[in-house]
């Protein structure tokens, strides 16, 4: 159950939200879920007092998560797979002038860290799946899909520069493995060659080897300067 006091902050300082999950990817089915996805501001003064505001908040809807904004770009910097996508989802919802600005720095975001988040991400995954192999006989086809999935998007920002959400072309072939119709070894072969591309990538991807740390935090301490001076935040 989500207290009042943090299902206030997300009803009224979030700055952006979107949709996540298959709906964003291209890959939704009938029985698909809406994930919702979204970044509050705290007001400045909530941080002057002992009890600090929560750096996340499930809820209050269903199927709907959001992040302070400090952590959401703590996580971005260190290249989340999860919360970059967030940041270029083709479904917004809700988007403020600070919103706006906070979108404007994707590019301040993208590094070449994302080769060793992205891959490390999905080889913990893969080994979940190789466990349900081994126990039931087969793995859970629909995190099958989303590893290639993860795995496709990570070669394609380290070869381009540039972080695309759905999955284009790729739809029904990755909905033939959600439905179980591609055989194991062979998704154990498509991960394991995505998984090269990366590597391969990365050794040539138009990417900084860092992020733009300075540029964030100068955004992160104007906004928490505006938000100081405003009325109605003490």
């Amino acid at each position: 159950m989500t207290p009042p006091d943090a299902e206030a902050l997300v009803r009224d300082h979030t700055i952006y939200s979107c949709v996540m999950g298959s709906r964003a990817f291209g890959l939704a089915t009938d029985v698909s879920d809406t994930d919702r996805r979204g970044v509050f501001l705290a007001p400045t003064p909530l941080f002057w007092r002992f009890e600090k505001p929560p750096t996340h908040v499930e809820g209050p809807a269903e199927e709907q998560f959001s992040w302070e904004l400090e952590r959401f770009c703590e996580l971005a910097l260190i290249a989340n797979p999860n919360v970059l996508e967030c940041l270029h989802s083709p479904l917004v919802e809700q988007v403020t002038p600070v919103g706006r600005e906070l979108l404007s720095l994707r590019d301040a975001f993208l590094s070449r860290l994302a080769h060793r988040t992205f891959v490390r991400y999905a080889l913990g995954q893969r080994r979940k799946l190789e466990a349900d192999v081994r126990s039931y006989g087969a793995p859970r086809w629909k995190h099958a899909m989303h590893l290639l999935r993860l795995l496709a998007s990570g070669r394609d920002l380290l070869r381009t520069g540039e972080l695309t959400v759905d999955v284009g072309t790729a739809r029904e072939e990755l909905l033939a493995v959600r439905r179980g119709e591609v055989p194991w070894p062979e998704v154990e072969r498509r991960m394991t060659r995505l998984a090269e591309e990366n590597d391969e990538a990365a050794t040539g991807s138009p990417l900084p080897p860092e992020p733009d740390r300075a540029r964030v935090e100068d955004f992160l301490i104007r906004t928490r300067r505006t938000s100081a001076l405003s009325p109605g935040t003490d």
